[in-house]
């Protein structure tokens, strides 16, 4: 059975798939976690923070840009984006408690960007979490 942490990352994946501009990315959603084994329970919490981070993105990617501190959100990596989308996702609407949030952004992270991107990712969201 899958675990949570596998779901996100199935979620970053789609996430960044999408805003790669593969926008029918939710087509194949089901396709796509059956191939990572992510079933049942956790299919149903990924595919919930999926469509949800995609329903809200105009309002969280707005909230990530007010906390970047000097960056141009512009110019931040495509995977550092859905990491920090799915999070702020969480904190903001999905009521998860800050503090797993942020730990499972920095444990993406350590997986899947570069070596800076944990602690920059930490940081604005535990800015958006204040």
């Amino acid at each position: 059975m899958a675990t949570r942490h596998q779901a996100r990352n199935a979620v970053v994946g789609l996430l960044y798939a999408y805003d790669l501009g593969n926008e029918t990315i939710a087509d194949f959603f089901d396709e796509m976690l059956e191939e990572q084994k992510i079933r049942n329970k956790q299919r149903d919490f990924s595919r919930e923070l999926f469509v949800g981070t995609i329903e809200n993105l105009e309002k969280l990617d707005a909230e990530i840009a007010k906390h970047l501190d000097g960056w141009d959100y512009i110019s931040i990596g495509k995977v550092e984006k859905a990491i920090m989308r799915l999070g702020a996702y969480e904190i903001l609407i999905g009521g998860t408690d800050r503090a797993i949030i942020i730990n499972e952004a920095v444990e993406l992270a350590k997986d899947l960007a570069d070596e800076k991107s944990p602690s920059f990712i930490n940081g604005v969201l535990d800015s958006i979490g204040k």
